[in-house]
C-alpha cells in the first residue's frame, strides 16, 4: 500500500464543493490541544465569524462536531419531548429526514408532503398549524439539496409564531448561498454544514439557538435522548468564558479550516457571495438550456448554487455521470429518491462557483451528449 493521491476534480455535485487552497493550508497547520488557551481563543473567533455568516446575534451560535446530519439531529432532539407533536414540512429527502428523527423522539410528526422541486405552500403550511392543535415545534428546509428548490422561511417563521410554535430550519445547503437573516426573520434555530456554500471540508455543522429556543430547553420535563447533542454539556465546552470544561474532543485540524472559511466569507461580504452565486445560478441555466437540459423547479422557487434538470430522452445517466467524472474530472450528482435516474444535480457553491467551472461543464455535457 501507499500514500493515497486523490484525483484532481471539479466538484459540481449537491456537496462537497471545492476547498479553498487557504482552507487546505489552515487544516495542515500544526495540531494542538483541545483544552489550549490558544484554541479556546480561535473557538471564539469561529463563533462570532458563524454569528456573522447566519446574520444573528445569538450567544448560541457554535460549529457541532459531526455533518449536517448531526446538526439536524442536535436540533431536533434538544427541542423534542416523546409525545410532543412537531409539524414537519416533506419537499424532498431532507425533510423526510428530520420525521425519522421526530419519531425516534418518541414525539408525533404532524407532515406536510410537498410535492419533489417545489417550495413549501404557506397557505397550506398555514392551514395545518390552525387543523392540529397542540404543536410545539415546526421544521422545514430552507434550500432541499435533493431538489435544488427554495422556500420562503421567512414567511413560514412569521406564520409559524402566530400560532406559538418553534421553529427549526435547515439552512445546509443555503447558508452563504442565498441571503438566510437569522435574527431579522426571527428564525429560532438553525443548522447547516461545512462543505456546500462555505467551501470547507465536510465534518462540521453549524447551528444556532436564539433565547426563545433556549429557554424551552430549559423547561424540558425529561431529558434530551442524546448525551452527545445535549446542547446543556456542550455548552460547557463552547460557553463563552475562558474556563471550559472538557466534552469531547473537538476535530481540531478541522475547525482550523471552519475558521479559514468563515474569514473567506467575510473578506468577500455575505452579500456579495448571495449576489456571485445568484448570478453564476442564472448564467448556469441560460447554458444549460442551449443544450436543451431544462431545470425541474421554476425560476422564483430555484436555489442559484445548486439546480436540478430533467434528462434527455434515451440516455443512460449514470453512464453520462460516469463519463463526465471520468474523462473530464467533473462531478454533477444524480436525482435522490423520486427524482432518481429523472434528474441531475449540478452544483456551483462556494470556491467552486465560478464562470470557469460553469463553461468547463456545459462544454463536457455537450460532448458527451453529442456523441
Amino acid at each position: 500500500m501507499n500514500s493515497f493521491n486523490p484525483p484532481k476534480r471539479i466538484l459540481m455535485g449537491p456537496g462537497p464543493s471545492n476547498v479553498n487552497p487557504r482552507v487546505r493550508e489552515a487544516m495542515a497547520k500544526p495540531t494542538i490541544g483541545h483544552l489550549d488557551p490558544e484554541f479556546i481563543k480561535l473557538m471564539d473567533e469561529i463563533k462570532g465569524l458563524l454569528k456573522y455568516a447566519f446574520q444573528t446575534k445569538n450567544e448560541v451560535t457554535f460549529a457541532v462536531s459531526g455533518p449536517g446530519s448531526v446538526g439536524m439531529e442536535t436540533c431536533l432532539v434538544n427541542l423534542i419531548e416523546p409525545g410532543s407533536k412537531v409539524l414537519v414540512c416533506i419537499n424532498g429527502v431532507f425533510g423526510g429526514r428530520m420525521k425519522s428523527i421526530v419519531e425516534r423522539c418518541g414525539a408525533d410528526p404532524i407532515v406536510i408532503n410537498i410535492s419533489w422541486g417545489k417550495a413549501i405552500d404557506p397557505q397550506l403550511f398555514e392551514h395545518t398549524l390552525k387543523k392540529n392543535t397542540g404543536i410545539s415545534v415546526c421544521a422545514f428546509v430552507h434550500a432541499e439539496t435533493s431538489t435544488g428548490a427554495k422556500s420562503d422561511i421567512k414567511t413560514l417563521t412569521e406564520i409559524a409564531h402566530r400560532n406559538n410554535t418553534l421553529v427549526i430550519a435547515d439552512t445546509v445547503t443555503s447558508l452563504g448561498g442565498i441571503p438566510l437573516m437569522i435574527d431579522d426573520w426571527n428564525i429560532d434555530i438553525s443548522y447547516s454544514g461545512s462543505q456546500k456554500c462555505l467551501s470547507c471540508p465536510p465534518g462540521l455543522s453549524p447551528i444556532t439557538f436564539n433565547e426563545r429556543a433556549i429557554e424551552s430547553i430549559k423547561k424540558r420535563k425529561t431529558p434530551v435522548q442524546s448525551w452527545f447533542m445535549d446542547l446543556n454539556l456542550v455548552l460547557s465546552y463552547w460557553g463563552g468564558n475562558t474556563k471550559r470544561a472538557y466534552h469531547h474532543t473537538a476535530p481540531i485540524n478541522s475547525l482550523y479550516a471552519l475558521h479559514e472559511s468563515l474569514l473567506i466569507l467575510k473578506e468577500e461580504g455575505i452579500e456579495n457571495s448571495w449576489k456571485r452565486h445568484q448570478a453564476n445560478g442564472e448564467k448556469l441555466v441560460q447554458e444549460l438550456e442551449k443544450i436543451e437540459l431544462k431545470p425541474i423547479v421554476k425560476e422564483n422557487e430555484r436555489l442559484p448554487q445548486l439546480t436540478s434538470v430533467s434528462l434527455p430522452e434515451g440516455i443512460d445517466e449514470a453512464k453520462v455521470r460516469s463519463t463526465l467524472l471520468n474523462e473530464f474530472n467533473i462531478e454533477v450528482g444524480a436525482g435522490l429518491g423520486e427524482l432518481a435516474g429523472k434528474v441531475w444535480r449540478i452544483g456551483l457553491m462556494g470556491y467552486s462557483s465560478n464562470e470557469k467551472n460553469i463553461s468547463a461543464c456545459v462544454n463536457a455535457l455537450k460532448n458527451i451528449l453529442g456523441k
